[in-house]
C-alpha cells in the first residue's frame, strides 16, 4: 500500500522516494515478541516479527490513533481457535491485529466480526546483510547489493546509523566525492601533499540506476582501519537516489561499502553502511567501527555546513572541476529522473 507522505520544503513528498528500499534497522534489533518503533520520511512505523516473518506497519491503530508500538505481541485466539496466531495488540483497546495487518478481534465486542477497513497500513519489508529494508510504495528494484559481501571468505560489519542534520542527496554526493579524501580525511584516506586527482571516466545513469565510475586511483595512508597504506582503485556506483556504494581494491584485497541514506523528516536523515572486506579478519570489529565512526564524523561536520542546504541540480549554480565528474553525473541523473527531495 502506497504511503501518503507529509509535504515539506525539502520535497519529502517526492513520489520517487516511495519505491526506494530504505535501511531502517539492523535485523538483530527486531526480537520476536517485541516491537520496534522507527520514523521514515515523516512516517512513524512499527517493526515486529511473528511466526510468519518480519512485518512493517504504520505505527497507528485505525480505531483511535494510538501508537501500535506501545502495544504487545502475543499468541491470540480469534473466533476460530484453530487459527491461533501471533498478533499485535493495540495498547489502547487491545484490538488484535494479525500478521496480515487485518484486525481479527475487538475484545470489547468479541462477537462482532471486524470489517475490512479495520486493518493496519502495511509496507514492504525485507532483510539482506543483516539490514532491514523498507519500501513505502511499490519497490522500483530488487534490494541493493554489495558484491563483495556475497563472496566467500569475506567479513561484513554494519556501521551506523549516522545522523545528519542535512538532506540525503548531500550525504550521497559526499560519499561519491573522491577529491575531498586527502583533505577532510588527511592521514586516513588521503594526504594533502598527494591531493592531485588523475582523470577518470564516468558512465551516465539511466532509469533506476545512477552513474558509475571505475579505476579512480588514490594513495591512502590508512584505507580501511588496518593501518596499512596502499594505492587503491575505487569503483563507485549509484543504485538509487539515496543509495550508493564503492569497492576499493589493492592487489587481491577488496573493501566495499554499501551506503543507504534514509530521510527521517524534512531536516534530518540517517546513513547506515554495510562494510565488507576479504582480508583483515584478525582486526577486532570494534576497531573497524571506530575507524568508520571517525571518518563519518569528519564528513558530517562538512556536510552539515554546506550551503545551500538543497543540492543544486543546475550545474551553473556552482563551479566544477574534472575531479567532480562523479558528483556532476549524480546531479545530472537526479535531474533527469525528477527528484525533488533535497534538491533545488
Amino acid at each position: 500500500m502506497a504511503a501518503t507522505l507529509p509535504c515539506t520544503r525539502a520535497g519529502l513528498a517526492d513520489p520517487l522516494l516511495l519505491g526506494e528500499w530504505m535501511a531502517v534497522a539492523w535485523s538483530t534489533e527486531i526480537v520476536p515478541g517485541r516491537l520496534l518503533a522507527r520514523r521514515l520520511m515523516g512516517i512513524d512505523m512499527v517493526l515486529w516479527r511473528s511466526a510468519e516473518g518480519l512485518h512493517c506497519w504504520r505505527d497507528l491503530c485505525i480505531h483511535r490513533g494510538a501508537r501500535l508500538s506501545l502495544g504487545t505481541v502475543r499468541n491470540a485466539v480469534p473466533n476460530d481457535p484453530a487459527q491461533s496466531r501471533d498478533c499485535l495488540i493495540c495498547p489502547y483497546h487491545a484490538w488484535e491485529y494479525a500478521p496480515t495487518g487485518e484486525c481479527v478481534r475487538f475484545p470489547s465486542q468479541p462477537s462482532t466480526t471486524p470489517p475490512a477497513k479495520a486493518r493496519a497500513e502495511t509496507f514492504s519489508v525485507r532483510e539482506r546483510y543483516g539490514v532491514v529494508w523498507v519500501a513505502l510504495g511499490e519497490p522500483n528494484d530488487d534490494l541493493p547489493a554489495l558484491a563483495v559481501a556475497d563472496e566467500p571468505g569475506t567479513r561484513t560489519v554494519l556501521a551506523g546509523p549516522y545522523r545528519f542534520h542535512a538532506h540525503g542527496p548531500r550525504v550521497i554526493e559526499n560519499l561519491l566525492d573522491v577529491a575531498h579524501l586527502g583533505f577532510v580525511h588527511a592521514g586516513l584516506l588521503g594526504d594533502p601533499q598527494r591531493g592531485e586527482m588523475e582523470d577518470y571516466e564516468v558512465t551516465a545513469g539511466s532509469g533506476n540506476r545512477g552513474p558509475e565510475a571505475k579505476q579512480i586511483r588514490i594513495w591512502q595512508p590508512d584505507p580501511d582501519g588496518t593501518g596499512e597504506a596502499a594505492l587503491v582503485n575505487y569503483h563507485y556506483w549509484v543504485s538509487g537516489p539515496l543509495t550508493a556504494g564503492f569497492v576499493k581494491s589493492h592487489g587481491v584485497q577488496r573493501f566495499g561499502i554499501l551506503a543507504q541514506v534514509a530521510p527521517i523528516d524534512g531536516e534530518t536523515c540517517e546513513s547506515r553502511m554495510v562494510m565488507s572486506m576479504n582480508y583483515g579478519h584478525h582486526i577486532p570489529e570494534k576497531e573497524l567501527l571506530a575507524f568508520q565512526d571517525r571518518v563519518t564524523e569528519q564528513d558530517r561536520v562538512v556536510v552539515e555546513s554546506q550551503r545551500p542546504e538543497l543540492l543544486p541540480l543546475d550545474l551553473q549554480a556552482e563551479l566544477h572541476l574534472r575531479s567532480d565528474r562523479m558528483a556532476i553525473a549524480y546531479r545530472k541523473w537526479l535531474r533527469s529522473i525528477g527528484l525533488t527531495y533535497g534538491t533545488a
